[in-house]
C-alpha cells in the first residue's frame, strides 16, 4: 500500500512538471557542427526522460549478463539449502512422532545437503535420533559439542542436564544448572533447578541475587518473584534467629512488605523481637498479620508471648485477639483453649461451641472433651465428644507433596520445590462422610450427649417383698432343713468366722419320714429337685475377716490379682450392707 501510495506521487509530480512546462513555451536551439537544431522546450524534456530509461534498461542488461554465472550459482546453492533445511524440519517431526526410520533418512540428507560446521541445527537432529535409538553416550557427545559453540551453548547445557537427571546425577545436574544460569539468568529451567539447588544447600544469599537477577531481565512477573523473594527471605531470617535476631527481623519484615499476610515470616519477626527483649513490637507484628487473615500458630505464639503471665493473663490475651477478629472460628478456639488453662470451664465451653458451631472440625471436639475432663471428669461424655471428633473434618497443616508437617518449611523435602508447603487439611485424613450443616452438626451432639455421671446405667433394686424366683413347693422337712440360721449381732460379726451353711446329706431319715417318701413318690421324675450330695465335714470352713489364711509351713499364701481369686471380678461390694438382700440376688444372673 505504501509503494502504490509512492507511486501515485511521483506519477503526479511528473504530470505537475509537465503542465507547468506546457503553461509557459517556448524553444531549444542547439547548434552543433555548424546545424543548428530547434525544438520546443517540452519535446526536449520528454526525449530527455526516454533517453534516462533507455540507460538504465542497457545498463541492467549489461549487469545481468556479467553477473549471470553468480547468479546461477546462488540460485542452487539456495535451492539446496532449502532442501536441507527441510530434510531437517521432516526428521525433527520424525523424531517427536517416533518414526526412527525416516528420522534417520532425513539426518543423512541434511548432512548431505548442508554442512555441519556451519549449520548448527543438524547436530541437535542427530542427538535427538540417537536419543531415540537410545545411543546416550553419543547424544551425550553432541550436547558436549553443543556445548562449546556460544551458538547453541544453552541448548547443549540444557540437553546435558536432562541427562543427568536421567540417570540420576543430580550433582552433575546442578553443575550443568548453575553454569547455564550464570550464563543466561533468563532461562527460567536453569533458574528454577539452580534456586532449588541453593535452597537446599542453604545459599540464601545467593538465591536471592539469582531471583533479584531473574527480576531484572522479566523471566518471572512481578508478583511470582515477590513470593519467592519473601520465601527465600523468610527462611535466610530463620537461619539467622539464634545467632543474629536484629538481622533475622529485618529479613522477616522485608519479607512481610512483599506478602503481608504471610504468617511464617510474622512469626519468625515476632520470635526476633523477644529475643531482643521487645515484646511491643512482637505483638504489634502478630495483630497486623492476625487482622488479615488468623492462623492458630500466629494466635499460640501470641498468647505465650511473655513467660512469666499466668493463664488469667493468656486469657486477658486472647480476648485481645478476639476483639480484633471477631466472630472467627480460629479466635474462638484460641480463647477456648485459653479459657481451659485458667479452669474457666463455663466460657471455655461457650466459645468452644461457637467455634464447632461455625466450623466442625476435630479439634473443636477434641477441646470439648478436655474441657469436660476437665471440669466433670465424666468418661462417659469425654468419650462422647472423642467420637464427634472422630467424625468430624480433620483440621488443616502445612502440607507438600502429600507430607504433613507441624512447622513450616522453604522448600519440600521430596522434590526440592520452594514454596511447596501450603495450610490445607491433608487429601489421606479427610475424614469420611462428613455430616452437612454446622450447626445442626453440633446441636445433634449436644441432644445425644449423656447427662453427668449417666455414662453407665446402674441395675434397677426391687422391693424386698417382692419375689425374685418363683420357687417350686418344697416338703416341709427340706423347708426346714434349708431354713438359714439366726444371724449374730452386727458387733460379733468379724469376730465370728464365716462358714458356708451346707446340709449334710441324710443317710437315714429319721422317724415318720416314710410319710415323706411316700409323697416324693408321687412327683414325677422331671419335676424332683436336685440334690447334690456332700459332706459336711469336706469343705474347709471360711476364715473370718481380717484374719490371715496360712499354710502348712506357717507362712502366708501368695494370692495372685492383688490378692483376689482369678475369678473375682474386682467389684467392690464395701456397701452390700446398705443394699437389700433382693438386689443382692439380681446382681449377677
Amino acid at each position: 500500500m505504501i509503494r502504490l501510495l509512492i507511486f501515485a506521487i511521483i506519477v503526479l509530480a511528473f504530470a505537475l512538471g509537465f503542465s507547468w512546462f506546457a503553461d509557459r513555451p517556448g524553444e531549444l536551439t542547439l547548434v552543433w557542427q555548424g546545424q543548428m537544431f530547434e525544438t520546443p522546450l517540452t519535446t526536449a524534456l520528454a526525449l530527455l526522460i526516454a533517453l534516462i530509461f533507455v540507460v538504465m534498461i542497457v545498463w541492467w542488461l549489461i549487469s545481468a549478463i556479467w553477473t549471470s554465472p553468480k547468479s546461477v550459482t546462488r540460485y542452487f546453492r539456495a535451492r539446496k539449502r532449502d532442501r536441507g533445511y527441510q530434510a531437517i524440519s521432516t526428521g525433527l517431526i520424525a523424531v517427536g512422532s517416533g518414526n526412527l526410520v525416516q528420522a534417520r533418512k532425513m539426518s543423512t540428507r541434511a548432512h548431505a545437503l548442508l554442512s555441519a560446521d556451519q549449520e548448527p541445527l543438524i547436530h541437535v537432529l542427530d542427538a535427538q535420533v540417537a536419543l531415540t535409538e537410545g545411543n546416550y553416550d553419543k547424544a551425550r557427545r553432541l550436547f558436549e559439542a553443543m556445548s562449546e559453540d556460544p551458538e547453541t551453548a544453552e541448548l547443549g547445557l540444557r540437553g546435558l542436564y536432562l541427562e543427568a537427571k536421567r540417570v540420576g546425577a543430580d550433582e552433575a545436574a546442578q553443575h550443568f544448572a548453575e553454569q547455564a544460569a550464570d550464563k543466561a539468568p533468563y532461562l527460567a529451567w536453569a533458574a528454577k533447578a539452580t534456586l532449588e539447588t541453593r535452597a537446599r544447600q542453604g545459599r540464601w544469599d545467593d538465591a536471592i541475587r539469582l531471583l533479584d537477577q531473574q527480576r531484572s531481565a522479566k523471566v518471572t512477573d512481578k508478583d511470582e518473584s515477590a513470593r519467592l523473594k519473601s520465601v527465600v527471605l523468610t527462611a535466610r531470617a530463620e537461619s539467622r534467629l539464634d545467632t543474629d535476631p536484629k538481622a533475622a527481623a529485618a529479613d522477616a519484615l522485608q519479607a512481610l512488605k512483599l506478602r503481608d499476610d504471610f504468617h511464617p515470616a510474622a512469626i519468625i519477626a515476632a520470635k526476633a523481637y523477644l529475643a531482643q527483649g521487645n515484646l511491643r513490637k512482637s505483638a504489634g507484628v502478630l495483630e497486623m498479620v492476625w487482622k488479615k487473615e488468623p492462623h492458630p500458630q500466629t494466635g499460640a505464639l501470641y498468647v505465650r508471648a511473655r513467660g512469666g503471665d499466668s493463664a488469667v493473663d493468656r486469657l486477658k490475651r486472647a480476648e485481645k485477639l478476639e476483639a480484633l477478629k471477631p466472630n472467627n472460628w480460629v479466635s474462638l478456639m484460641v480463647v477456648a483453649r485459653a479459657a481451659l488453662d485458667a479452669r474457666e470451664f463455663e466460657k471455655a465451653r461457650i466459645k468452644a461451641e461457637a467455634a464447632a458451631r461455625m466450623q466442625p472440625r476435630e479439634s473443636a471436639f477434641l477441646l470439648l472433651a478436655d474441657i469436660e475432663e476437665a471440669e466433670t471428669g465424666d468418661q462417659g461424655r469425654v468419650r462422647h465428644w472423642m467420637a464427634q471428633a472422630l467424625r468430624s473434618e480433620r483440621d488443616p497443616t502445612w502440607v507438600a507433596d502429600g507430607l504433613v508437617s507441624e512447622y513450616w518449611r522453604p522448600f519440600s523435602p521430596t522434590t526440592g520445590q520452594l514454596d511447596a508447603f501450603s495450610w490445607k487439611v491433608p487429601y489421606g485424613e479427610i475424614a469420611g462422610p462428613i455430616e452437612e450443616g454446622s450447626a445442626s452438626r453440633l446441636d445433634e451432639a449436644l441432644k445425644s450427649l449423656p447427662p453427668v455421671g449417666g455414662s453407665r446405667a446402674e441395675p434397677e433394686t426391687p422391693a424386698e417383698d417382692a419375689p425374685i424366683f418363683q420357687e417350686e413347693a418344697k416338703p416341709e422337712a427340706e423347708a426346714q432343713a434349708e431354713t438359714p440360721e439366726p444371724e449374730a449381732p452386727a458387733e460379733n460379726k468379724a469376730e465370728a468366722p464365716k462358714t458356708e451353711s451346707v446340709r449334710p446329706v441324710i443317710m437315714d431319715p429319721p422317724s415318720g419320714a416314710s410319710a415323706i417318701k411316700s409323697e416324693e413318690a408321687k412327683i414325677p421324675p422331671e419335676e424332683k429337685p436336685l440334690v447334690v450330695e456332700a459332706r459336711s465335714e469336706d469343705i474347709p470352713p471360711k476364715p473370718a475377716e481380717g484374719s490371715v489364711e496360712e499354710d502348712d509351713d506357717g507362712s502366708a499364701p501368695l494370692k495372685p490379682f492383688g490378692g483376689r481369686t482369678p475369678d473375682d471380678p474386682g467389684i467392690d461390694d464395701s456397701d452390700d450392707d446398705e443394699t437389700p438382700p433382693a438386689a443382692k440376688k439380681r446382681l449377677f444372673f
